[in-house]
């Protein structure tokens, strides 16, 4: 199994957007990122009510390691997270999640996000991603078909999508 995140080691800047690795373990990040995150993103986020993260879901948030990549975005003069985006991988195929801070949402920075993620997951090997959509969603939705060829399917109040790569 390969897995290359290696070209991520550094931040770069991305049309508005500086791009890093969040570090292994780096909760204050996860958390400064979830404060951001009003009642409803939470909810589409998390496919339901979620006031607080737990300490387990949040050291899982925050884990990082061969099969756990996470990118996080920072908008020039705001010391906090504008997003986060991160892939858990299980082969060929990872699971994909996303959010951006309520303030920073409809100005493309979660599609800046997913671009360079998939680029990760392309150049680790990965060849399907799959997302857990909540709900009626149309902006993630649209920016997962941005990243390749989609299918979907309904599963309860969720849409399961697979991205081929």
């Amino acid at each position: 199994m390969r897995h290359v995140y290696a070209r991520h080691m550094q931040s770069r800047y991305v049309r508005g957007l500086t791009v890093r690795s969040l570090r292994n373990g780096d909760a204050e990040t996860v958390s400064a990122l979830f404060a951001r995150l009003g009642e409803r993103s939470r909810e589409r986020r998390f496919c339901g009510a979620k006031p607080r993260l737990s300490e387990v879901e949040l050291a899982n948030l925050a884990r990082v390691d061969r099969d756990h990549h996470v990118l996080v975005g920072y908008v020039d003069g705001d010391s906090e997270p504008a997003g986060i985006a991160r892939l858990v991988r299980d082969g060929s195929s990872a699971e994909i999640a996303f959010a951006v801070a309520d303030k920073y949402q409809s100005r493309g920075f979660g599609s800046i996000l997913a671009s360079e993620l998939a680029a990760d997951a392309r150049a680790a090997g990965i060849t399907r991603l799959m997302a857990t959509v909540c709900g009626d969603n149309p902006r993630i939705v649209a920016l997962l078909q941005r990243l390749g060829s989609i299918d979907a399917r309904w599963g309860g109040g969720e849409r399961e999508f697979v991205v081929g790569l």
